[in-house]
């Protein structure tokens, strides 16, 4: 069934790992890098390791069947154990199966989510808002952690931009297939005609990039400090609190001024930066390898519309897998949001499964 060399090496390396881990002394960017080696083989090495006792109780117990004894008893209880052993083989080969494919090495990171207004003034700056509430209730709902870090309201409420960290187990798993244009068909409250619009709101997930991760030297960024704002420009403190950080290589700019601390406003603009970073590397690779592909769920890129939720209708469609579902309150509300996440996720698998590597 498998390639035993294979999985030699498999183990081979989980175990090099545990050793190297238990040895290491003083480094805690080596232990780091490490420990995220280990934590993405160790739940295939373990399934390997289930694998190969099974396959010798397997073994043993055929040895059992096929003996020339008269403790019939015992033989007919080989047998049905047998049947059960042979049942967990097969449920084991398969979770080694998608173990074996490539894994996104990001899947346990935290992420920063970036909820921008698109197309269509005060009401894509309201759907933006929508769109933020509905990620909150989410991550709630799972026990994430939230971290708001910049916001830019709109004129009648919402959002223009909306960036949070949200923190927790597999939140990029789960979040991934999110970026994106989500767009959104109703009548605005605004609207006397009753006149269907269609506004848009882009949504950028970015795993979350430790230093490890992403190195920046201090002589490729700027940092310009200036006095915070509220709404209509007017200044709501008297100090050079705010910050933007320019990353010069690349042209990126961040700006921080929700925080009191200049060094608090910083340190979150650091943050988002070495995310952007991090995230244009991951798309470069990406697009890369993607030439070799016959087909994937999406393409990463924020700039491609991948749902839009229709209130006349009161439907919610993913183009990507051509999902509808007639429960759009649902979703907004964010319990209907897994449905759609967990469709995109078997999709994804079942995309892999049959050599379309994504």
């Amino acid at each position: 069934m498998f390639d035993n060399k294979r999985l030699d090496k498999i183990l081979e390396n989980y175990n090099h790992l545990q050793d190297k881990m238990l040895n290491i002394s003083g480094d805690r960017n080596e232990y780091a890098k490490l420990a995220i080696e280990f934590s993405n083989i160790e739940e295939l090495a373990k399934a390997i390791i289930n694998y190969r006792t099974l396959l010798s109780e397997k073994i043993e117990l055929e040895a059992l069947v096929d003996q020339e004894a008269e403790d019939y008893e015992m033989i007919d209880f080989a047998k049905k154990e047998l049947i059960e052993v042979n049942r967990k083989i097969e449920g084991s080969e398969e979770l080694i199966n998608e173990l074996l494919l490539p894994q996104d090495a990001d899947d346990g990171k935290s992420v920063i989510l970036e909820i921008r207004a698109g197309t269509g003034g005060d009401e894509a700056a309201l759907f933006a808002g929508d769109l933020a509430r509905m990620y909150l209730r989410f991550a709630d709902s799972n026990k994430w952690k939230v971290e708001v870090m910049t916001t830019s309201e709109g004129d009648f409420g919402g959002y223009k931009e909306f960036i949070a960290n949200i923190s927790g187990k597999n939140v990029y798993q789960k979040l991934k297939f999110e970026s994106g244009v989500h767009r959104v068909q109703r009548v605005p409250n605004t609207e006397s005609s009753g006149r269907i619009h269609t506004s848009a709101a882009t949504v950028a997930v970015l795993p979350e990039a430790e230093e490890v991760d992403i190195t920046i030297e201090e002589k490729d960024i700027r940092i310009d400090v200036f006095r915070a704002s509220g709404p209509g420009g007017q200044s709501v403190n008297t100090t050079d609190s705010a910050v933007r950080i320019t990353h010069l290589p690349t042209g990126i700019t961040v700006s921080q001024q929700d925080e009191k601390s200049q060094h608090r406003n910083r340190e979150k603009a650091m943050k988002v930066l070495r995310a952007r970073l991090y995230e244009k590397d991951k798309l470069e690779k990406d697009q890369e390898r993607a030439s070799n592909r016959k087909s994937q769920i999406g393409t990463g890129d924020r700039s491609e519309r991948i749902r839009t939720y229709n209130y006349p209708q009161g439907r919610v469609t993913d183009h990507r897998i051509n999902l509808t579902l007639h429960k759009l309150s649902a979703v907004i509300e964010s319990e209907g949001l897994q449905e759609i996440i967990d469709a995109l996720a078997a999709e994804d698998k079942a995309q892999k499964l049959a050599g379309d590597k994504i």
